[in-house]
């Protein structure tokens, strides 16, 4: 028997949206990336499951996106040790290292500069701090070409 498309390489449903004219919208993510192939096999046994004689509908199935937001947790896993950007509520920002991410919180590491006493210049002092999910409004991967 087959494995089905979606444990191939790991993929994970990001979000998944039906509309009121039945478009389906997919967006998945994996371990390893998404191609373009894996996003038409993934499509194709969604519509071997649905019936167009029943029911008419539009489907589309493609990857996240390198600059989409974080919304499960598996793209906090897939991403740890890369560079992060997260939104707070009051339109906070702060980037960082993502340095670890589990089923309740994520932990990341990130350098601000403090004036110390009995030094001229501010000196560059490395944290880490552990976040809950839901503390922060929007987390994206930084981008560096």
């Amino acid at each position: 028997m087959a494995r089905p498309v979606l444990d191939e390489k790991k993929f994970f449903l990001v979000s998944l949206t039906i509309s009121s004219t039945n478009k389906i919208v997919l967006r998945v993510d994996g371990m390893e990336g998404v191609k373009i192939e894996d996003c038409v096999k993934i499509s194709r046994v969604i519509e071997q499951g649905l019936d167009r004689e029943e029911e008419d509908f539009e489907l589309e199935v493609s990857s996240a996106g390198l600059d989409s937001s974080f919304m499960v947790k598996e793209q906090y896993q897939k991403n740890v040790g890369r560079n992060i950007v997260m939104k707070f509520p009051g339109g906070i920002k702060l980037e960082g290292k993502l340095i670890e991410a589990n089923e309740e919180d994520f932990v990341v590491e990130y350098q601000r500069k403090e004036k110390i006493e009995g030094r001229k210049k501010k000196q560059t002092i490395t944290e880490t701090k552990t976040y809950k999910y839901q503390q922060v409004n929007n987390v994206k991967l930084v981008m560096n070409f």
